[in-house]
């Protein structure tokens, strides 16, 4: 993904690019040789993002929020603008929150839909004309091993994912023909704020973490290699497969991890 004969450098527009995965996904992709674009709400982290990029990269830094139609708008017409074309998007912006279904109100069901669903294939769509520009372009949809295998204290974020991978598989199928891939990852847990949504969970199963910015080697690897999906190595991986075929006992390892199933083991202690 670093220069083809036809389209030289590579342009990559990143979402939520002012922490975390994002800001790691953008520097390893200007260490690739790529020309990249930030996008996301604070423009204070999108610039302390920028100022992390290699000497000579001019980032485009574009603050905005993806679940705003006007804000996409601009993201397109900045993109357009600037560059005429884009090989890859990068559908990396997303919320976490933990906690029983009960807990979240209609306000924070739509928050988490608006933003892991809704808005990544809204500014998909809208940014179609500058991926046909580019082809052969890609979108890659960073979602969650979550998508998979759903986590009881997790129902809302679980199923934005589920919808973000099945998003990723029709619009693979539909867009296949077109020159346009898609690629579909599922990082489990990474060092990130976000993290903090998980503390719970990750003191009851030991659950482990992943900087960073191995993450983001491993997506852009997959990038590289034109693959419709990538997972983490590991038992995570072997987990995802007993899940598709076997699921009941994915639900039997875990009911430990319910609230109720933890209070247990820790008054039996």
């Amino acid at each position: 993904m670093r220069r083809d004969a036809q389209h030289g450098t590579r342009r990559v527009l990143i979402t939520g690019g002012g922490s975390g995965i994002g800001r790691a996904l953008a520097l390893e992709a200007a260490a690739r040789g790529m020309e990249v674009a930030l996008c996301g709400r604070r423009r204070g982290a999108l610039e302390d993002t920028a100022a992390a990029l290699p000497p000579g990269a001019r980032p485009l830094v574009i603050s905005a929020d993806i679940t705003c139609a006007a804000d996409r708008a601009r993201i397109v017409a900045r993109i357009k603008a600037e560059w005429g074309a884009l090989h890859v998007l990068v559908n990396n912006a997303g919320v976490v929150e933990g906690g029983p279904l009960e807990s979240f109100d209609d306000a924070a069901l739509d928050a988490t839909f608006r933003t892991n669903v809704l808005a990544p294939m809204a500014l998909t769509r809208d940014l179609a004309p500058l991926l046909a520009a580019a082809r052969p372009s890609r979108v890659v949809n960073v979602g969650s091993v979550f998508g998979d295998i759903a986590y009881p204290g997790f129902a809302a974020y679980s199923a934005s994912k589920f919808a973000l991978r099945g998003f990723s598989s029709a619009l693979r199928r539909e867009w296949r023909p077109l020159g346009i891939g898609v690629t579909y990852v599922a990082p489990r847990a990474t060092r990130t704020d976000a993290a903090a949504a998980f503390d719970d969970l990750i003191a009851t199963t030991g659950m482990r973490l992943d900087a960073p910015d191995s993450v983001a080697a491993q997506i852009w690897r997959a990038v590289e290699r034109g693959r419709d999906s990538a997972y983490p190595p590991g038992v995570e991986r072997l987990f995802v497969l007993i899940q598709r075929l076997a699921p009941r006992l994915i639900d039997r390892a875990l009911a430990r991890t319910t609230p109720a199933a933890a209070g247990a083991a820790r008054a039996a202690a």
